[in-house]
């Protein structure tokens, strides 16, 4: 390791702290911990370069144990249970499943010809194919069932609250990692991989509940790249459906080439692409924030904006404009 990697690792979690102060002050507080912390820097540089984010570091030691209270447990469990912690990071990944960005979705695909068959790429365990499941309160209009999820919106710029929930007749899932719903090891990680913070209960009320109707109805999950696997999971769509290829704050941890590969993959489909990512992550979609990630996703249908949302949801703002009747 250099100094250099040092600095790097340490750049990357002081620019996680200002994304996560009002979300989750206690992982704000860590971040900036661990710039500064000689241990936590050299941990984490001897780890593979994609093994370094604070998302990861943070989920595994709430998996092993629940997030430290302060930097200096932080110091403690890092510098007494280095191999555990080592080992968590390298077999899990950041899958992050937040179903509440449905409600993002939900108005464009509530637009697109039915019966609809989704194909999610980073699909982790799949909670974001079951849109057609959950209901939904957009400023007090109410869609979708009263007694499963419930996902609350607040909106601006006039958007197309849908009156009825699209019709979906096959969920296909693509992920290097696929996490099953109905597996206690695997939904331990997924709660450890929300954010300690004023949401925190919320948000995992609402991760269980999804686990659950994703467990009694099972999605079919592709093991591998989103690229290399895209193929495979076309050839499960539904005959006569329209096929919606789809992500969600996924593209940040894709390698830049093989993101321009993806793009120009979906482009050659008859697929529609919908995709709710940081900005300029799809093409068309603006401007790279500094940090990778920033403040709002944006909400794109075939690299058309359409919308920006909060990153884990609750918030949709319209850009203006209608779909497309096919992909440009």
């Amino acid at each position: 390791m250099t100094e250099e990697d040092l600095t790097r690792i340490a750049r990357g979690y002081r620019s996680f702290t200002a994304g996560a102060r009002y979300s989750s002050p206690l992982y704000a507080e860590l971040a900036e911990h661990v710039a500064g912390s000689a241990t936590v820097l050299r941990f984490l540089a001897a780890l593979p370069t994609g093994k370094r984010q604070p998302n990861l570091l943070f989920a595994a030691l709430q998996f092993l144990g629940g997030a430290p209270v302060d930097g200096a447990e932080l110091d403690r469990r890092v510098a007494d249970d280095a191999e555990r912690l080592r080992a968590t990071m390298l077999a899990r990944a950041t899958q992050t499943n937040e179903p509440a960005r449905c409600g993002a979705l939900l108005p464009v695909l509530a637009q697109l010809d039915a019966p609809l068959t989704l194909v999610e790429v980073g699909a982790s365990a799949g909670l974001c194919l079951y849109p057609d499941r959950y209901g939904y309160d957009y400023d007090g209009v109410r869609v979708g069932p009263a007694d499963t999820v419930r996902i609350a919106v607040t909106t601006s710029g006039g958007v197309p609250v849908p009156r009825r929930l699209p019709t979906v007749v096959a969920r296909i899932g693509v992920d290097l990692n696929p996490l099953d719903p109905a597996d206690p090891d695997d939904r331990a990680w997924l709660r450890a991989l929300v954010w300690p913070g004023p949401a925190a209960d919320e948000r995992l009320h609402r991760l269980d509940a999804a686990a659950d109707v994703a467990a009694d109805e099972p999605a079919t999950l592709l093991h591998g790249d989103l690229v290399d696997r895209l193929p495979d999971a076309l050839g499960f769509a539904a005959p006569g459906s329209t096929v919606v290829v789809m992500h969600t704050a996924v593209l940040p941890y894709v390698p830049e080439e093989v993101r321009g590969r993806f793009a120009d993959a979906v482009r050659d489909l008859p697929v529609r692409w919908l995709a709710q990512e940081p900005p300029g992550m799809v093409p068309g979609t603006g401007e790279r924030p500094d940090d990778a990630w920033g403040a709002h996703f944006v909400v794109s249908l075939d690299r058309r904006p359409l919308a920006r949302s909060a990153p884990h949801g609750g918030r949709l703002e319209w850009l203006g404009g209608g779909l497309e009747t096919s992909p440009a």
